[in-house]
């Protein structure tokens, strides 16, 4: 009966799991990270290291993670850790925005209140109360991602020491000139009852009328027009707009004073005042097939013309404006100061009076007459019947535009002229473009964007009319109301802030907050408080002051800001405009965007849509590191994709990685680096080819890493990985780890080969992978040196200039490696045609035009039992486009030795081991 030689075969023994088992495993993990503290002993490690800033972006304390929130902190979290592992230390201070809008919304409908019967210090206390929850509940799931950070001490917008600082970047504002009321038409979201942001509008397509208004002419100027057509009769501007509900608004009729007007006669008898480029676009609009011209004026020649506007009992003028384009409508455009930009403008050089005919509720008030009462979208179609009625209505379209909506609640906005604290922006905006030219932007195109943002932008509106935020700090005098605000005010303010929190603006009067001798220029000593509170993006635009400056070890300004592409109107850009205002330079050097999460057919993820993922399920099912891995595997600066099959795919993926490990960890059982390494001048050119390799990825993986391209840092891991290590190298030291001698040169060469592989693997791993790396770390053997912690308290791999081959080395071994290939097709299809089993069994002869001397065992190298080149043609397998190359595969002569399963005629050479190979037998002994 054959001997069994199971026993003396050097076979992979390890515990590590074949399956990862990471969303019961994980938990575990950051339960020892937890008590270790990893977070902080990665900066005493670093401490004296040159500092590294990532600023955190705040999100909103307002629910539950979603994939956007997964996508931004993970990809941070790859920054933070190959930073402290690559020479800096790099601290990262989580934070959250606690105050505004989002967070009123939200606390209201879990808290069941009602804003207006509740009084100011509870429904700031119960938005406290729900800023603080979800804070700790986004922490726990931010943690559960693998985010390392401060998460003991984030920074919050609510805290007293974040509020006195943001009422310092205000005074600072203030005192250089930059802070200013004034009377402005302004987005203003009636569900809401506050004005906005232009960050916070966001368009959507909405259906509405489109309407051809006749204002009957009463006044031309001394017959400019009468004297074209005979008489005022019937003699018409005609002007166009979408928002029916302005009308009552309207004080005016612009026109461009450089375009050509027509007097166009229709066959009804009607003489409509119209740009000339336009006529045909409103005859058509109209249904009118024939008209005349029946003479030209220059739009100047039309300024203070009166009309009788059709619905109203007032005049509209007709006055002059470059705002007048031919871009849409009738060239005379319907001019309502209270509801926009252009309008109130234009109406202010003629001296105007505003009229807002809508209150903050969205209500029409007295000044619109009839309509008194009605909600503003509700007067639509009464305005229509009456337009119908009294003969003003030229035409009606029904059409769908873009309109402007509120970012949180979602509800169209409307334009609403009223008073409002600004910041100039035109007085930062040259110095805020020239830093946008000496930031680095990724990507690239984002430089553009915002430099264009910037310009076109008008002033910032940052007061609302909301309760949860920091009040304004702002006194008004009692006797003459003219506001006050000047450096003693703003420190008496933030220090009452730093001490007792923005409360306390509600708990104190003005008198309790104000130094004793205040005055105001009138003499008078009473003064009220402003009532409005900032922008949230004001809050969170000063975490440069409240959170760089303001602790100790970090450092304005930061490295890097990250976060979504919609962040140039948001974050991005009120970080810079407090930042150039109060200090003059941008408060960042770096500037990283990545794009929005979509699903597989690229749809924007959405509840509505049934199409969306939320990170739990993701956790429930494959775990966090296959969450990371998704991160890792696409170019984040575009919209990235996710599904259920993508991620099945990729932890297909993640499985390869793993196995890797888990094949290299099985054959390092026994083996001591400290006692066991092979010097590289020892190892076998093999090795010394793989470590080539890794030498080159060790390379790759550093340059993205330091580009923040972390696709290719995967791609490249996992194509090492299949490639290089399961395809070829690891296959082909499979014989020497199991059948050499457990101690003999040849095995202690591979294996010290595959351990700096693994080391410099699992390092460049950690911070992507970062529980399956820190499992790896601890089921593997160190050397002296490493910190056996964790994985990510030790350096990054460097390239190493002594694992370079020479080019003439290099070329070989990719020979080798072509000619491994076509060795591979033709046993493929020498099994299939029955010659050969197993490529072991095969002997190979392989006929080409030359047959180099490569100086290795080209048998072991390919898994053949003989390999032999012969110069010339011969019969065998071939393939297009192989060069003169044809490989003919018969069965090995000779016996198979139990051990090994090696084809060799030196079986029975043994007397001891007569079923052995020469090589099996010196090792059985």
């Amino acid at each position: 009966m054959p001997q069994d030689y199971n026993s003396t075969v050097n076979l992979p023994k390890t515990e590590f799991p074949m399956r990862a088992g990471l969303p019961k495993r994980e938990p575990g993990f950051l339960e020892g990270w937890e008590e270790q503290k990893l977070y902080e002993t990665m900066m005493e490690k670093n401490e004296g290291k040159p500092l590294f800033i990532l600023h955190d972006g705040p999100p909103y304390a307002n629910g539950n993670l979603h994939m956007g929130h997964a996508l931004n902190k993970i990809l941070k979290d790859f920054i933070v850790r190959y930073k402290n592992m690559a020479g800096f230390k790099a601290p990262y201070v989580p934070g959250w925005d606690t105050h505004g809008l989002p967070i009123e919304r939200q606390a209201i409908k879990a808290y069941g209140m009602d804003r207006d019967k509740v009084s100011v210090a509870e429904f700031r206390s119960k938005c406290e109360e729900f800023a603080h929850n979800h804070v700790d509940t986004q922490r726990t799931q931010f943690k559960r991602l693998g985010v390392v950070g401060e998460w003991d001490d984030p920074y919050l917008t609510l805290t007293h020491g974040y509020e006195a600082a943001q009422i310092r970047v205000f005074g600072e504002m203030a005192k250089k000139g930059y802070i200013y009321k004034g009377m402005k038409p302004v987005y203003w979201c009636p569900h809401d009852e506050t004005a906005l942001a232009e960050a916070e509008i966001e368009y959507q397509d909405e259906p509405c009328s489109s309407i051809y208004v006749k204002f009957a002419v009463t006044d031309d100027k001394g017959g400019k027009l009468s004297a074209i057509t005979g008489s005022l009769d019937n003699v018409y501007f005609v002007i166009w707009t979408t928002t029916t509900w302005t009308l009552p608004g309207n004080l005016a009729i612009s026109v461009n004073p450089v375009f050509e007007y027509d007097l166009v006669k229709v066959p009804g008898g009607d003489v409509y005042v119209l740009a000339k480029e336009l006529t045909e676009a409103v005859m058509k609009a109209a249904g009118i097939a024939s008209w005349e011209v029946l003479g030209t004026l220059m739009g100047s020649d039309l300024e203070m013309m009166k009309t009788r506007h059709p619905i109203m009992d007032r005049d509209s003028v007709v006055i002059c404006g470059d705002h007048v384009t031919l871009d849409a409508g009738t060239g005379c455009v319907h001019t309502a100061p209270g509801f926009g930009a252009d309008d109130y403008i234009v109406c202010q050089q003629y001296d105007i009076p505003i009229i807002v005919p809508v209150d903050g509720k969205g209500y029409a008030t007295e000044d619109a007459g009839k309509y008194a009462g009605m909600y503003y979208d509700k007067t639509t179609p009464v305005i229509l019947d009456d337009l119908k009625a009294c003969n003003a209505l030229l035409a009606v379209e029904d059409i769908v535009h873009s309109y402007p909506h509120c970012w949180r609640c979602k509800n169209p906005i409307i334009f609403r002229t009223t008073e409002q604290w600004f910041c100039s922006i035109d007085a930062l905006k040259d110095d805020a473009v020239k830093a946008c030219r000496e930031i680095t932007w990724l990507p690239g195109w984002g430089e553009e964007r915002m430099v264009s943002m910037i310009q076109e932008r008008s002033d910032w509106c940052i007061s609302r009319q909301r309760v949860w935020g920091v009040p304004i700090p702002i006194f008004y005098c009692k006797d003459c109301g003219k506001p006050l605000v000047n450096e003693e005010t703003i420190e008496a303010v933030a220090k009452l802030f730093a001490e007792k929190g923005s409360n306390a603006w509600y708990e104190l009067d003005a008198a309790n907050i104000l130094p004793a001798d205040v005055r105001c220029e009138c003499g008078c000593s009473g003064f009220e408080k402003e009532t409005d509170t900032m922008d949230v993006w004001f809050d969170s635009g000063s975490s440069h002051a409240a959170v760089l400056d303001g602790r100790p070890y970090l450092q304005f300004p930061a490295d890097v800001y990250l976060e979504g592409n919609d962040q140039y109107r948001g974050w991005f850009q009120s970080s810079m405009l407090t930042s150039i205002a109060t200090k003059g330079v941008a408060p960042y050097k770096t500037v990283i965007t990545h794009g929005m999460i979509v699903d597989e057919e690229r749809q924007k993820m959405s509840k509505s849509l049934g199409n969306g993922i939320a990170p739990d399920d993701i956790l429930k099912e494959y775990g966090a590191d296959v969450m990371r891995l998704w991160v890792a595997s696409a170019d984040y600066r575009q919209d990235m994709r996710i599904s259920k099959d993508m991620l099945k795919h990729l932890s297909q993926n993640y499985l390869k990685i793993r196995n890797t490990a888990r094949y290299i960890l099985g054959n390092l059982a026994g083996f001591d680096p400290k006692a066991d390494m092979v010097a590289y001048d020892r190892l076998p050119e093999l090795d010394r080819w793989a470590l080539m390799k890794l030498n080159e990825l060790t390379a790759k993986v550093r340059r993205g890493y330091d580009a923040y391209e972390f696709h290719t840092v995967f791609h490249a891991i996992h194509n090492f990985c299949v490639v290089d290590m399961s395809n070829f190298y690891l296959d082909v030291i499979k014989d020497r780890l199991y059948c050499d001698a457990a101690d003999g040169l040849g095995r202690r060469s591979a294996q010290t080969t595959i351990y700096l592989i693994l080391d410099a693997l699992v390092r460049m791993l950690s911070p992507i992978l970062c529980f399956t790396a820190d499992e790896i770390w601890q089921a593997m053997p160190h050397r002296d040196g490493d910190d056996l912690r964790n994985a990510a308290l030790n350096a990054m791999p460097a390239a190493c200039e002594g694992w370079a081959f020479a080019e003439a080395q290099a070329e070989k071994w990719a020979k080798i490696i072509q000619l491994r290939d076509w060795v591979n097709k033709a046993l493929e299809a020498a099994r299939n045609e029955k010659v050969i089993g197993k490529p072991l069994e095969a002997e190979v002869t392989v006929y080409m035009p030359e047959a180099p001397d490569f100086g290795e065992d080209l048998a072991d190298l390919c898994i053949v039992s003989k390999l032999e080149l012969v110069a010339g043609e011969g019969e065998g397998y071939t393939e297009e486009g192989w060069p003169g190359v044809s490989i003919k595969v018969v069965r090995a002569a000779g016996n198979k030795c139990l051990r090994c399963w090696k084809i060799s005629k030196t079986i029975g050479e043994n007397a001891k081991h007569p079923e052995l190979c020469a090589r099996c037998a010196s090792v059985v002994g």
